[in-house]
């Protein structure tokens, strides 16, 4: 078998989970009795955007309060210290692989601490809150920043680049994700039929955990730092 050189890595909320970042499946996928839907798409944003704007101005500043957990740091490590090519794409709009030290990461599914201005298309750094419509700190128009976030119906961010990635791969690692949301539930087909090794690290099976060549399955902050000490050679 050919050595690894290129490695992906997607991982999703079960990432953050330990971290007491919340997953909507987990926490019954309802938000003052709304469900998670309601309140994640453009429709929701346009009949009600009191609602959304709420509903992510108490999650931007409860991430805010977190720590990256053992699994974070050793991705970063690991980013660090890999000589070959190394994307992690992330589901996660928290920002702690980011504070662990990861550099060669792709948010896929948007940030909660930017703003995206629907006038002139900027996006702009924001850790408060939207609710009361503050101006787009680039072209200053009122009313027009919303959350940088991939609602339900949109397009993830950056998929070119992530193919071109998971075409490339030697490695595919899916890490806390449930293997429902796509396109992100493709990727380890995407990347067997390149002719990837493929490995799934989960609390329990995923809904695609037979396409995987190898699964072990147990706390991410457990199974991530053993298992990027087993790739760096102890």
């Amino acid at each position: 078998m050919s050595p690894i050189q290129n490695i992906v890595i997607l991982t999703g909320a079960g990432v953050s989970a330990e971290s007491g970042i919340d997953t909507f499946r987990d926490a019954g996928g309802l938000w003052e009795q709304h469900r998670v839907e309601d309140v994640a798409t453009p429709e929701a944003f346009a009949r009600d955007p009191d609602l959304v704007l709420r509903f992510y101005d108490m999650r931007r500043e409860a991430i805010q309060t977190k720590e990256p957990n053992a699994a974070h740091r050793a991705l970063a490590r690991l980013d660090a210290e890999w000589p070959g090519a190394l994307l992690i794409v992330t589901q996660n709009v928290d920002d702690l692989h980011e504070r662990a030290g990861a550099k060669r990461l792709l948010h896929m599914h948007g940030e909660h601490l930017n703003a995206w201005c629907t006038g002139c298309d900027a996006r702009s750094p924001w850790t408060g809150p939207l609710l009361d419509r503050p101006g787009c700190p680039a072209c200053g128009a009122a009313g027009s920043l919303r959350p940088d976030i991939v609602w339900f119906g949109e397009m993830p961010y950056r998929m070119d680049d992530i193919y071109h990635a998971l075409n490339r791969a030697d490695l595919f690692v899916s890490i806390g994700t449930s293997g429902a949301v796509y396109p992100a539930a493709g990727f380890v087909r995407e990347a067997r039929a390149a002719g990837a090794r493929t490995l799934e690290l989960n609390m329990e099976p995923s809904q695609g955990s037979h396409w995987f060549d190898e699964a072990r399955h147990g706390p991410a902050t457990a199974l991530v730092p053993a298992w990027v000490e087993e790739v760096l050679g102890g």
